[in-house]
């Protein structure tokens, strides 16, 4: 069955221009790639989360079975509010060897050129299972490849190999930081700010657990691992939003800590966590004594695993192969690579771009990247097609 034949370029361009914002729904995009995919005769299976709004995509190119190798993406993008562009976000524009619009780099570029190679993978004929997996709200926690995964699962697919296209410029990233997020609310008891011994101040308590967090970075700063090759080469702890209080003379009922930490693959997230809450908990004892109404709650935002390094997986040496590399590199951000990983599924980092252009005004990849990429899956269709 004959589909659409579309450069990558064109894709490229028609993918950049969905706004798939996270706080958006994705599922224009989606519906495009299903109908794309379903000329050349391929069919999709979506996955959701909490609501139809937003779905992952899964289809298979090539025979059914086990094996097989998964081509991974996320679809939306972080939001452009307040960014100073030059040109649309939205609409590709091609200036000086570059291609810019968000999304170019992070990371709609990979997908598309997997997309516009459909055609050319199913002209060689596929001895080998190719699956391209589709997630949505991976910029907000890595929220839909849960879903993803559940979905492979119950299909009883066990493919041997994933490559996340995340921008690396083409290099092998077999390790990579996790990343846990947090938000803690502290509830006060009001009162004027002479006062101090009826009221509870909320941000007081706020501040003194900011405190702890600190000092607990300061501790994992003292067990670096330069010889990991990560930079910064120890486990970070962050506090990105705090506030809280109404006004300076009044003692705060309300306060806020939004925190995080990236955990390189040698530390254990969860002993961060229970650190942490074992604190709070201490904290919350302390200012109920001093009143019954005070509370300390914490909710999970976001957790993400770290990719651990595994120099037998098949992911790596697969990667290595196709990019003629020696050797693997680390990356801190997270992917959702750690996440297939703990499911049992090798996975890889490998796309083009890079990671410095990811969340920026006027971002951008380069053309020499597109072919760099479109060459690496050329390199696998050697691997996995009759021709």
């Amino acid at each position: 069955m004959a589909g659409q034949t579309m450069s990558t370029r064109q894709v490229i361009d028609r993918l950049i221009a969905f706004d798939t914002t996270s706080r958006l729904s994705n599922m224009e995009l989606i519906h495009w790639v299903a109908d794309y995919l379903k000329g050349w005769g391929i069919e999709s299976s979506l996955s959701k989360g909490e609501d139809d709004s937003k779905a992952n995509l899964f289809a298979t190119l090539g025979p059914a079975g086990d094996g097989g190798i998964v081509l991974s993406g996320h679809t939306d993008v972080v939001p452009v509010d307040g960014q100073p562009w030059d040109t649309d976000p939205f609409q590709v524009v091609e200036k000086g060897g570059k291609l810019y619009g968000r999304g170019t780099s992070d990371m709609k570029s990979f997908i598309a050129i997997a997309l516009a190679l459909v055609p050319e993978f199913l002209e060689r004929g596929l001895k080998r299972p190719l699956h391209l997996a589709l997630t949505f709200d991976e910029e907000v926690g890595c929220l839909g490849v849960h879903h993803l995964i559940e979905d492979v699962k119950r299909h009883s697919l066990r493919p041997e190999a994933a490559i996340i296209g995340e921008p690396t410029n083409m290099e092998v990233v077999d390790a990579h930081k996790g990343i846990a997020g947090f938000r803690t609310t502290f509830r006060g008891v009001p009162a004027h700010s002479s006062m101090t011994h009826i009221g509870v101040s909320a941000t007081h308590a706020a501040g003194r657990f900011v405190a702890f967090l600190d000092d607990l970075f300061e501790e994992y700063q003292t067990r670096a691992r330069p010889d990991l090759g990560f930079v910064p080469p120890y486990t970070t702890i962050q506090v990105g939003i705090m506030n809280g209080g109404t006004a300076s003379n009044i003692i705060a009922q309300d306060a806020m800590v939004d925190w995080h930490f990236r955990t390189m693959p040698t530390d254990d997230p969860e002993e961060i966590e229970a650190s942490a809450r074992a604190y709070l908990e201490e904290l919350k004892v302390k200012l109920q004594a001093q009143h019954p109404e005070t509370d300390v709650v914490t909710t999970v935002r976001s957790n993400v695993l770290p990719l651990k390094p595994d120099d037998a997986s098949p992911a790596t040496q697969l990667a290595l192969a196709l990019t003629g590399a020696n050797d693997t590199h680390q990356a801190s951000f997270a992917t959702e690579a750690g996440i297939f990983q703990a499911n049992g599924l090798p996975a890889v980092v490998c796309g083009p771009g890079d990671i410095a252009q990811a969340h920026q005004p006027n971002e951008f990849i380069t053309l020499e990247q597109v072919e760099a990429c479109t060459a690496f899956l050329q390199r696998l269709m050697g691997r996995i097609c009759e021709r």
